[in-house]
């Protein structure tokens, strides 16, 4: 039962497809411009914030959030150990230091009680702001987190390449925290045919800053307000996107038909019956709804089920 079967997903959607790429064709816009605009908005709409900025990957969408938030080098960005490379990497590329906070083992996603100890330890300075990432897609625990940013006066952003349409106490991810990275690679739940990336934010003028940013630091054509880079996303990504975005929640909701069927086979394979059983599952925050990026479970004799299953 694959969560995602590219090909089968195109066939049903290529009619629609097809047109999209026609119609930014037949414009010959092809580098941000309308089919862009209209993405952003309706992105936003969705994630329910005032605003979304397209560009290049998912990785460029966590740099632009972190530079728009005032991150600035020699901060400090605690996250987690456990995720993608880009997690941290786009830390470093702002000229910050991740630091990084341990995980919660039935989660996965980061600790919040990790992340206080880290700041009630000492020796930390300039912390500037948390970056949870919503793993698997599922939302990290943003009860917490959001007492702490409050508490230390931290900036949350969101690392939500896996999680578009996830939710935490029925707010979507994406809205959460000051900003929010999604990525759009092709193996994403909503995905381009290319690497494209996005960044949602509830402040207008942070999504001006980023705007800028993306460009050159240009809010229009040979006029350079500050320094910026070339992380756009082009048109053509940006109406195939279009296409898929609305059927994401018919998508994910099958994603979640598929991990209560996992958990039910597994349940009558008597493979989850106590507590030193050969496999575990990933718990389900009762405040969250995840989207399962992934369905990934905790077995007791990793490398032999991998060698097993290759």
């Amino acid at each position: 039962m694959p969560l995602l079967d590219l090909r089968r997903q195109y066939q049903q959607i290529r009619t629609e497809v097809l047109a999209a790429i026609e119609r930014v064709c037949a414009s010959q816009s092809y580098i941000l411009g309308p089919e862009v605009e209209a993405l952003e908005s309706e992105v936003a709409n969705f994630t329910g914030v005032a605003a979304a900025v397209g560009c290049a990957s998912g990785t460029d969408a966590l740099w632009l959030a972190l530079l728009a938030a005032g991150v600035q080098p020699g901060d400090v960005v605690i996250t987690t150990p456990f995720s993608f490379f880009a997690s941290a990497s786009a830390i470093v590329r702002a000229g910050a230091r991740p630091v990084f906070a341990d995980v919660d083992p039935r989660t996965l996603n980061i600790d919040p009680a990790k992340v206080e100890a880290r700041l009630q330890a000492g020796g930390l300075y300039k912390v500037r702001a948390l970056l949870p990432v919503h793993l698997y897609g599922q939302c990290a625990d943003m009860d917490g987190l959001q007492r702490l940013g409050d508490e230390f006066k931290l900036s949350i952003i969101e690392d939500a390449a896996q999680a578009i349409g996830a939710t935490w106490r029925d707010r979507r991810a994406g809205s959460l925290g000051i900003a929010a990275a999604f990525s759009f690679y092709p193996s994403k739940n909503l995905s381009a045919y290319g690497d494209a990336g996005l960044v949602t934010t509830r402040d207008p003028e942070l999504a001006s800053h980023m705007r800028r940013l993306r460009n050159h630091g240009s809010p229009r054509r040979y006029h350079h307000e500050e320094f910026g880079w070339n992380c756009r996303i082009d048109a053509i990504q940006a109406a195939i996107l279009r296409v898929k975005l609305p059927h994401i929640e018919k998508w994910n909701q099958q994603r979640r038909e598929r991990a209560v069927a996992y958990q039910r086979l597994f349940t009558e394979a008597g493979l989850l019956s106590s507590n030193d059983s050969p496999i575990r599952l990933l718990n389900t925050c009762p405040q969250a709804q995840p989207v399962f990026h992934q369905y990934v479970i905790r077995a007791q004799r990793r490398d032999e089920l991998r060698k097993f299953l290759s």
